[in-house]
């Protein structure tokens, strides 16, 4: 499969939509022990916003609540996104890790482009969504539905 030529190929707004009606459980890969970094942020409105939050980082052993894990693979059951916060040239290994562990979409946030890894992951049927940012894209969905309902 040939990477799209933009990172814009993979901001479509039903498969944004897709993700974010059907997900339950979300890791997020780089989760911060930093409440002020835009990883815990994002994950705690998340959370907040009725997802499960499955913190990924290498030392910590709690976050938002929840058990953190070190890795994908460390994780016990199913993950539905994988929402990466880390480099953009890790990213590849982190699509690997989603195919691996059977995750249904995967999501390189705001600022994150790696063409190679989101062919990857999406070659290997799972929905993908580069350089956005999870709560935007929430705020914006919950807007467009209650707007609908006043219609």
């Amino acid at each position: 499969m040939t990477p799209p030529s933009s990172p814009h190929a993979y901001d479509d707004p039903a498969v944004i939509a897709r993700i974010l009606q059907r997900a339950r459980t979300i890791a997020v890969v780089g989760l911060s022990t930093d409440p002020a970094k835009p990883s815990a942020d994002v994950a705690a409105y998340l959370q907040a916003a009725g997802y499960r939050i499955i913190p990924v980082h290498p030392k910590a052993a709690q976050l938002l609540g929840e058990t953190a894990y070190p890795s994908l693979e460390a994780i016990p059951g199913a993950v539905d996104l994988v929402n990466v916060f880390r480099p953009a040239d890790e990213a590849e290994a982190w699509a690997e890790a989603a195919v691996r562990i059977g995750a249904k979409a995967w999501w390189l946030q705001l600022g994150l482009v790696n063409e190679v890894a989101a062919a990857r992951a999406q070659s290997a049927g799972l929905d993908v969504v580069m350089n956005l940012c999870t709560k935007i894209e929430h705020r914006r969905l919950v807007q467009t539905f209650h707007q609908q309902l006043a219609q």
